[in-house]
């Protein structure tokens, strides 16, 4: 039963054993906010002034692009561009997403810097917007799927445990497309979806008692 709730983990050479419970987070809320200090702020973190840290070192490098990133950013499948890698977290806790992004070949020709390994004060973000592109807006995506053995390696969990693949998709003001994307893989026992629902204008209170005719 462990096994299958994913909460048993095989380590090569060091054997079996049970994850803690880990505390859920809520996602997502729908402000991206900016720090003077550090830039853009996406929903994840609690607040603007959550801690968070970086597992291992993050990684820039030039790799074929997967045919569902290809499709986000309009591109064919394999071709080469810049992969910016990050497993984060909050401050203390264990490994909460592996977060991809993904910049489009024409952006990093514009904006050399965002593929960078060093990408300075406000990240990839702010070099592609200073590069003309801002300012970049936001959609996302979420689909649940198994993860691969290398994210349950960085993530820590079983390959029994199914994961939350969150696609932040960046549009550039001067193209009308998208520029880059994110994908972020988060267990699936670690965070929940809350959405608030809004009233459109027809259902708005107090409302109009259904008729019974026609």
């Amino acid at each position: 039963l462990l096994r299958q709730r994913g909460l048993v983990v095989t380590r090569q050479g060091s054997g079996s054993y049970v994850r803690a419970l880990p505390r859920r987070r809520i996602l997502r809320g729908r402000l991206v906010r900016r720090d003077p200090t550090r830039g853009y702020i996406m929903p994840a973190a609690t607040g603007a002034d959550e801690p968070w840290q970086t597992h291992g070192q993050p990684q820039a490098t030039t790799l074929p692009v997967p045919p569902t990133v290809a499709d986000i950013l309009g591109i064919d499948a394999g071709t080469p561009a810049v992969r910016r890698r990050r497993v984060t977290s909050p401050a203390g806790e264990e490994p909460f997403q592996i977060a991809d992004t993904w910049i489009h070949p024409g952006g990093v020709a514009d904006a050399p810097q965002a593929g960078a390994p060093d990408t300075g004060p406000g990240g990839y973000l702010d070099r592609l917007e200073e590069a003309g592109h801002g300012p970049i807006t936001w959609t996302e995506r979420l689909r649940i799927r198994v993860p691969t053995a290398e994210e349950a390696r960085l993530l820590s969990i079983s390959t029994a445990l199914p994961v939350a693949e969150l696609a932040r998709i960046g549009a550039s003001a001067r193209w009308g497309q998208p520029i880059e994307v994110t994908v972020c893989v988060i267990p699936g026992d670690r965070v929940e979806v809350l959405t608030d629902l809004e009233r459109d204008a027809s259902a708005r209170w107090p409302t109009i008692p259904v008729s019974l005719a026609g």
